[in-house]
């Protein structure tokens, strides 16, 4: 299918459009939750924890950015020790050794900020349980795959990522890292997340808060 932007009028839009594709698990809180990729997948998910009634968490993740090219991303870290690199992108920018321990080292103070702020569950909470790892986009998919890589970690019953849109280059990769993959455009060369969304304003953690309270209290609708 030709997908062309924008498609979504904002990120709670897509995410009641991702509940329909999940009907399936529909009143099944007691054995699924919802873990949402902050901050921008936390309005996605916040709108399927509505419709589908199931509880929502977050699990922090931090890009790694090269600090002469902030947008391009050359790697992502998140808990339990995991650090990624892209190897493309390492390799045209190409970092010292102390300085990749400085870049790894300021992220996981800004991943360990966000799990206190966001109150991210204790690792046995999600032992056993069937995870649907939910973002508002991926492009690169480091991120995506660094978090997988990590909650995998923990022993889950199963690992569905539940995204909007996603480049078709990184499909293949983050399709074999999951029991289920849910993708509602798969588009060529995703340049940008936002530009598939008529709205798609920065959030704080403020926003993030506000809605964490109110998708996981929110009953089905």
């Amino acid at each position: 299918m030709d997908h062309r932007p924008p498609l979504w009028r904002d990120r709670r839009d897509a995410g009641r459009a991702l509940a329909e594709r999940l009907s399936d698990l529909q009143g099944q809180a007691n054995r699924c939750t919802l873990v949402a990729l902050p901050r921008g997948g936390v309005p996605v998910a916040a709108a399927m924890a509505q419709r589908l009634g199931l509880p929502l968490v977050t699990w922090a993740v931090r890009k790694l950015a090269h600090p002469a090219c902030p947008e391009v991303a050359i790697g992502a870290v998140a808990p339990g020790g995991v650090v990624l690199w892209e190897p493309q992108a390492s390799s045209r920018l190409s970092l010292e050794a102390r300085d990749r321990d400085a870049l790894v080292a300021t992220q996981e103070r800004e991943l360990d900020r966000r799990r206190q702020v966001f109150a991210d569950p204790e690792p046995a909470a999600l032992t056993g349980r069937h995870l649907v790892v939910v973002d508002d986009g991926i492009a690169t998919g480091m991120t995506a795959k660094a978090v997988l890589h990590s909650l995998q970690a923990l022993g889950p019953a199963s690992l569905t990522l539940a995204v909007p849109v996603m480049d078709r280059r990184v499909a293949p990769d983050l399709e074999a890292l999951v029991d289920r993959l849910e993708v509602l455009a798969v588009v060529e060369r995703l340049r940008a997340v936002g530009e598939w969304y008529e709205h798609f304003e920065q959030l704080d953690d403020a926003d993030v808060l506000a809605l964490l309270r109110h998708g996981g209290d929110a009953a089905p609708s």
